[in-house]
C-alpha cells in the first residue's frame, strides 16, 4: 500500500481509505455489522488500508458503532477520519456547526467509537449560519483538549474553504489539511476551483463516491438495463445527474483501457483517481470481502500516460464560466491537469 501526506500535514494516509456507509447494526438488507464488519476490517488491515471514514448521519451513528466495535482492541492501529454537522436530532441546535452543536456531536462520535479521540474531524457541509470564527474557535478547543488531531471540511465550496483557511491563519486556529470531496471519471467539478485551491494552500482531497454513485463499477452498459442489484434503484436521486450518452463514452473508454491493462472497470476508475494531484486518499466501500478485495486491486500499478489521456478526452466537458475563459490564459494561469 502506498502512503501519501494528508494535504500538507505531517500525517501519512493509505492512498485507499475504507468508508463505513455499509455500516449498520439491525441485519439491515446490504449492510455489515458484527463478524462480517470485522471482516471487512481484517482484510483492509492485511492490505494496509489502514485509515476508515466514517459519520454521525451513516445509519443514524450506527455506523460509527460497528466500526467502533470491529477495531476494538486495535485502536492504536487505525486512523479514525468521522464527520459531523448535519442534522443528528429534533431540536434546533441538533445541525450545523456551532460550539453547541460541534461539542455535542463530537462527544458523540468519540462514545459511538468507542475512543477518546478522533484522528481526523470533518465539518459534513458548510454552515453559513455560524460565524467561521466560531466554528474554528470551537474545533481549535477540541484539538487543544486531545479530543481530534487534525481538521478537515467536506462538500464546501472554493470560498467557503478559502474563507475558513484564511481566518485560521489569522487567528491562530488549525487549518483544514483535507477536503472531502466528490470526484470520479463522470463527476470531473472538483477540477475547476477545488483542485487549484487544494494545490496552492496544502489541502489534500480525501474522494468519495470515486465509481460515480457506483455508475462506474462495470455492470452499467450501452443498451442495457440497470443490474437488479444496484444502488442506483434507490439512490440515484440523490447525487448528481448523468446523461446517458456522456456515462456510455466513458464506459467505452474505460472498457478498452481495462482490456489493455487486464484491469477491471472499477480498478481501472480508481487508478485513474490515484494519478490527480491533491488526491491524498480515494475513500472506497464495499458490502462483501469478494467486493473490496476488488477495489483493493487499484493499487500496486498504474495507467499509462496513453491511457491516461483516452480516459480524460472520454470524460472531458465544457467548464462553466470563467473556468472556459481561464484555459485561454495558460501562459500564466495553468490549469493543475
Amino acid at each position: 500500500m502506498e502512503y501519501r501526506q494528508l494535504g500538507a500535514s505531517g500525517l501519512m494516509a493509505p492512498v485507499l481509505s475504507f468508508g463505513t456507509g455499509t455500516f449498520a447494526t439491525g441485519s439491515r438488507p446490504g449492510f455489515v455489522e458484527g463478524d462480517a464488519a470485522r471482516r471487512m476490517i481484517d482484510i483492509c488491515l492485511d492490505h494496509g488500508v489502514n485509515m476508515f471514514d466514517s459519520s454521525d448521519i451513516y445509519s443514524r451513528g450506527t455506523a460509527e458503532a460497528v466500526l467502533g466495535e470491529a477495531i476494538k482492541g486495535r485502536r492504536d492501529k487505525v486512523i479514525i477520519s468521522t464527520k459531523g454537522t448535519f442534522r443528528a436530532g429534533s431540536g434546533p441546535n441538533d445541525v450545523g456547526s456551532s460550539r453547541f452543536h460541534l461539542l455535542q456531536a463530537v462527544e458523540g462520535s468519540l462514545k459511538r467509537l468507542g475512543t477518546d479521540y478522533i484522528d481526523v474531524y470533518q465539518l459534513h457541509a458548510f454552515d453559513a449560519k455560524t460565524p467561521v470564527e466560531e466554528t474554528l474557535s470551537t474545533l481549535d478547543d477540541l484539538v487543544r483538549a486531545g479530543k481530534i488531531r487534525y481538521v478537515g471540511a467536506s462538500n464546501f465550496s472554493g470560498w467557503h474553504l478559502m474563507k475558513s483557511l484564511a481566518t485560521a491563519e489569522r487567528y491562530g486556529y488549525p487549518r483544514y489539511v483535507v477536503h472531502q470531496a466528490y470526484y470520479s471519471l463522470i463527476g470531473r467539478d472538483y477540477e475547476w476551483e477545488l483542485m487549484p485551491l487544494g494545490l496552492d494552500q496544502g489541502v489534500g482531497a480525501a474522494v468519495w463516491s470515486p465509481l460515480g454513485w457506483g455508475r462506474l463499477t462495470g455492470k452499467i452498459r450501452r443498451g442495457q438495463p440497470l443490474p437488479e442489484v444496484s444502488r442506483l434503484h434507490t439512490t440515484a436521486a440523490m447525487g448528481p445527474p448523468v446523461d446517458d450518452e456522456y456515462l456510455y463514452r466513458v464506459v467505452d473508454a474505460l472498457d478498452s483501457v481495462a482490456a489493455e491493462t487486464g484491469r477491471t472497470v472499477a480498478q481501472v476508475a480508481l487508478n485513474w483517481l490515484l494519478q490527480r494531484p491533491t488526491v491524498s486518499t480515494v475513500i472506497i466501500g464495499a458490502r462483501d470481502p469478494e467486493q473490496l478485495e476488488q477495489n483493493l486491486g487499484a493499487v500496486g500499478w498504474n495507467l499509462t500516460s496513453d491511457q491516461i489521456a483516452i480516459l480524460d478526452a472520454a470524460s472531458d466537458r465544457t467548464r462553466p464560466y470563467p473556468y472556459w475563459h481561464q484555459s485561454q490564459f495558460v501562459e500564466r494561469n495553468p490549469p493543475p491537469v
